[in-house]
């Protein structure tokens, strides 16, 4: 990762101009091309410097649903378990913790009942529960990494 790779993470975070071309404004910016722009995320996602880039989008105010969801998985079954989670596009991120309730992620739908789908199936095709917990209140935090 080179300086103008983290000037591009640096500028991204702030969010683009939604426009036809949203990345040719940062580009410019950056004092850069638009196709160059767009060259370099697709290599720091590929390089896995970069895990997801894309827009943060509110599930809820566009009628949808989204939940934090936890597993209790059995060790030995864990990436089996992961990789059927992961399967779901509407799984936006899911991490391993050291605890009873091992697995935890994140489920976002575009109505209530599909979530219920995705974690009916989820728990069909693994044979365990997924406790659901759902936001009681926002509280909005403003992460910024500069890198």
């Amino acid at each position: 990762m080179d300086n103008l790779d983290r000037a591009i993470i640096n500028r991204l975070q702030d969010g683009v101009t939604v426009t036809d071309n949203p990345y040719a404004g940062a580009a410019r910016e950056l004092g850069i091309t638009e196709e160059e722009l767009l060259a370099r995320i697709e290599q720091l996602l590929e390089n896995n410097i970069l895990s997801r880039f894309g827009p943060m989008f509110n599930a809820e105010e566009m009628g949808g649903k989204f939940v934090l969801c936890a597993m209790e998985v059995p060790a030995a079954r864990f990436e089996e378990v992961a990789s059927v989670v992961n399967s779901y596009p509407e799984v936006a991120h899911n991490y391993e913790r050291t605890h009873r309730l091992n697995m935890w992620f994140v489920l976002a739908t575009e109505t209530t009942g599909q979530l219920d789908k995705v974690i009916d199936t989820i728990e069909r095709e693994t044979g365990i529960h997924v406790y659901q917990m759902p936001k009681l209140e926002e509280f909005y935090v403003g992460l910024r990494l500069a890198v």
